[in-house]
């Protein structure tokens, strides 16, 4: 398994054995891999030649100056997990200066508005950080494909929306959400949660569930109210959001339409441990 730290030997390496109908696929993660990332990962590798997975704590997309301290770093697991589905995969593992080269900051993006909604509300600069490092990491890898998990779908759809706006020549790939038995969204985050605290959680999706039955004969405001009461029952859980909103636009449903799609987005804390998810409520 080839593992690069600096970004001039990915590229060499790439030059070297990439022809102009060689596919490369590519899985930007932060680490702390689990299963839901495995899945990206082995996607990849159905659809392309070369697959790259890159492992970086992206410090510009935190504006929680501890949560960034917190996040869990665990390479060397990582490179064992990547291990057991194929040694030929490249893994790229840089530090922030070989990304940044000393100037740690974001750029301003404008998603056409998808940025102001949810995450973007309660994270400001968030998707700024995110979009800085998918752009640069993908000018340095020159993908075909580029695969990422629906359980941050806003950031999914961002992430379509950039590379639309920049003219970027890949294709991005949506992947389903991987869930634990209890139906807990897989999330680097879990890692910190107690084993008290992750069977707790199970009610995130429990309740996501029984809001889309809820869907098909309430009104979105109804639905909302109902997920709000919930989590008011639950003291170990701090509810932050739920929104409903059109699956496009990320704009709040305020009437349903016959012919909209739309999707509930959730985001508690659980022991200071801040976790989301979301539901395709069609």
């Amino acid at each position: 398994m080839l593992i690069f730290n600096k970004k001039a030997d990915l590229t060499a390496h790439l030059t070297a054995v990439r022809s102009q109908k060689t596919k490369i696929g590519f899985v930007p993660t932060m680490g702390a891999l689990h299963q839901g990332h495995l899945s990206l990962i082995k996607e990849s590798t159905k659809h392309n030649a070369i697959t790259v997975v890159s492992i970086f704590v992206n410090p510009t997309q935190f504006n929680n100056a501890e949560d960034l301290t917190n996040y869990p770093r665990t390479l060397e697991r990582d490179v064992e997990k990547i291990s057991t589905l194929s040694d030929e995969i490249v893994i790229y593992a840089p530090a922030v200066e070989d990304i940044y080269e000393g100037d740690t900051k974001s750029t301003a993006f404008d998603y056409d508005g998808l940025e102001f909604q949810m995450e973007g509300a309660h994270r400001p600069g968030h998707f700024d950080g995110v979009g800085t490092i998918v752009k640069k990491l993908f000018e340095i890898v020159t993908p075909t494909n580029a695969y990422f998990g629906e359980k941050d779908f806003q950031q999914l759809q961002i992430i379509k929306k950039m590379t639309e706006k920049h003219k970027l020549p890949v294709t991005i790939h949506g992947c389903p959400i991987h869930r634990e038995p209890n139906g807990l969204a897989m999330s680097s985050r879990n890692e910190r949660l107690s084993e008290e605290a992750r069977n707790e959680a199970a009610l995130i999706y429990k309740t996501l569930k029984a809001a889309k039955i809820k869907f098909g004969k309430q009104t979105a405001k109804e639905v909302i109210a109902f997920v709000t009461k919930e989590f008011e029952k639950s003291p170990n859980f701090q509810l932050e959001y739920f929104e409903i909103a059109d699956e496009a636009t990320l704009l709040p449903c305020k009437r349903k339409s016959k012919t909209g799609k739309y999707r509930g987005f959730i985001a508690v804390f659980i022991n200071n441990i801040r976790l989301i998810d979301n539901i395709s409520l069609n």
